[in-house]
């Protein structure tokens, strides 16, 4: 079953870059529909603040293990969704980097996403979601979202470089198409998160695809019309 999954996960390799690649401008134009000026977001900028604030503080042989375990993770959370069993995952002693196997012969999604998908995030978005059905949300928890999401966004940067070995086993040129406007969309989704939730999380998608369609009618327009 994973084998017949990697290949349809493979044949969508090239179209998932495109789209990724045409949902830069969406991202953008969808930061208007947010209300940064309130206490969710204040409290969110906040969090990202204090997180900067610990990383200062944090020992670095600290920072690094911490970032290669996620990563490592990160890829073996992938692999089992894509019904993969992970026989094992291993961080070198001396934090000079990590690894994991699984069985099967995997797919481009395993590969490369630790570098745009937020895992620690989404443990957190997963049980604040769970916490909402008996609690309202909090100022607090916004500044806790906004930590995780400084934790991610500081991981990422970190692990995006031309050593990475990663990298060219999925191209640079996919790369170049697919990780920006991905990490724009984990942005975007997280801030739809932090202000209404799980709800917001899925209206925000819709409104992607919908500036994503309406962008594609402009351009059309703009070819036959000019």
């Amino acid at each position: 079953m994973s084998a017949i999954l990697d290949k349809f996960i493979n044949l969508l390799k090239w179209p998932v870059a495109v789209l990724a690649l045409w949902s830069i401008p969406a991202f953008f134009q969808s930061l208007e529909y947010f209300q940064f000026a309130s206490i969710k977001f204040i409290a969110l900028l906040g969090g990202v603040f204090l997180f900067f604030i610990a990383r200062m503080s944090m020992d670095a042989s600290m920072r690094t293990s911490m970032q290669i375990i996620a990563h490592e993770l990160t890829h073996s959370f992938f692999a089992v969704l894509t019904l993969h069993k992970v026989k094992h995952i291993r961080v070198a002693e001396d934090n000079s980097g990590g690894s994991m196997a699984f069985l099967g012969e995997g797919n481009w999604l395993i590969v490369i996403a630790p570098y745009f998908f937020p895992l620690f995030c989404f443990f957190f978005m997963m049980g604040i979601g769970i916490y909402l059905k008996y609690a309202p949300i909090n100022w607090i928890i916004n500044v806790l979202f906004g930590y995780f999401i400084g934790y991610h966004i500081d991981t990422v940067a970190s692990q995006i470089h031309d050593k990475q070995t990663d990298l060219p086993k999925v191209s640079y040129l996919f790369c170049v198409l697919f990780l920006p406007g991905a990490n724009f969309w984990v942005i975007g989704s997280m801030l739809a998160f932090n202000s209404q939730g799980w709800k917001g999380f899925f209206l925000y998608q819709q409104l992607i695809a919908y500036l994503n369609i309406e962008n594609f009618n402009k351009v059309i327009y703009l070819l036959f019309n000019f």
